[in-house]
């Protein structure tokens, strides 16, 4: 891969966007590489969880200034590919079936935010500043607006979308953004015991769980959704995932799943 860095250790895989030159700005290359490697990441069964983190002073500036250069004379239908392909990226990465860390090491621009928010944890340092800048451009955040919106809530989407200002880390952590905020020296420990965590769990039930909060989440509760949390608890309870879980705390041992302590 030219843009990405991959390192895997202990189960955790980590992709880290490798363009400092730049900001980590992504373009049509970029969302390539992170639609692919998050595909594959999510069919590996020996990865139990996927750190996004960056090289660099920022995390990402949101789109590279050349990419943007060449979208100024596209047409709408060229538009709505590249946007679609955008589109396509964050959904994967919202949906890969691993649970994703957010590891923000520094500013986050426009549609770094989508990257963010795509993640199901997101940890920053507390030096870093947020900024969803697209309408001093004359544009608007739509493409991320799905994934940024669950994450913050839209009443402070109202205020950091429709004005483009800075919003400081604290901020950010007020709001829901991010989960948590450490100070530099302390962003790869807390990471390191976040991905750990996630990775010592049941797999299986680490993957039926994410997708649980996806199909509850903002949803009326209905019948039919009562329904299916039912069909959902009794199924992974007939799993051998768990049985071996329910076994395991009755007979006050490990169960098989966990990972061997790192050397």
């Amino acid at each position: 891969m030219k843009h990405l860095l991959l390192d895997t250790h202990a189960a955790v895989t980590t992709v880290t966007l490798n363009r400092p030159d730049v900001r980590n700005a992504f373009n049509d290359e970029v969302i390539t590489e992170l639609t692919a490697v998050f595909h594959e990441l999510g069919k590996r069964p020996e990865v139990r969880a996927v750190v996004l983190a960056a090289n660099g002073p920022a995390f990402c500036a949101g789109a590279d200034l050349n990419w943007m250069k060449r979208m100024a004379g596209y047409t709408r239908e060229e538009n709505l590919a590249d946007a679609a392909g955008l589109a396509r990226m964050l959904e994967v990465i919202h949906g890969c079936p691993k649970p994703t860390i957010a590891k923000v090491q520094g500013d986050v621009y426009a549609g770094g935010t989508g990257l963010v928010a795509a993640c199901d944890i997101a940890v920053s340092v507390d030096t870093a500043w947020y900024c969803l800048s697209e309408t001093r451009l004359g544009l608007i955040p739509a493409t991320i607006s799905p994934y940024v919106i669950r994450a913050m809530g839209a009443r402070a989407a109202h205020r950091w979308m429709l004005t483009a200002e800075r919003f400081s880390a604290a901020e950010a952590h007020r709001i829901g953004f991010v989960h948590e905020l450490v100070p530099a020296e302390q962003l790869d420990a807390k990471v390191a015991e976040i991905a750990g965590a996630l990775a010592n769990a049941g797999p299986e039930a680490v993957k039926a769980c994410k997708q649980l909060v996806h199909d509850v989440a903002g949803h009326e509760i209905t019948s039919g959704l009562v329904r299916r949390t039912v069909e959902a608890i009794a199924d992974i309870r007939a799993s051998d995932e768990g049985r071996e879980g329910i076994r395991s705390f009755l007979d006050k041992r490990k169960p098989s799943w966990l990972l061997p302590p790192a050397a």
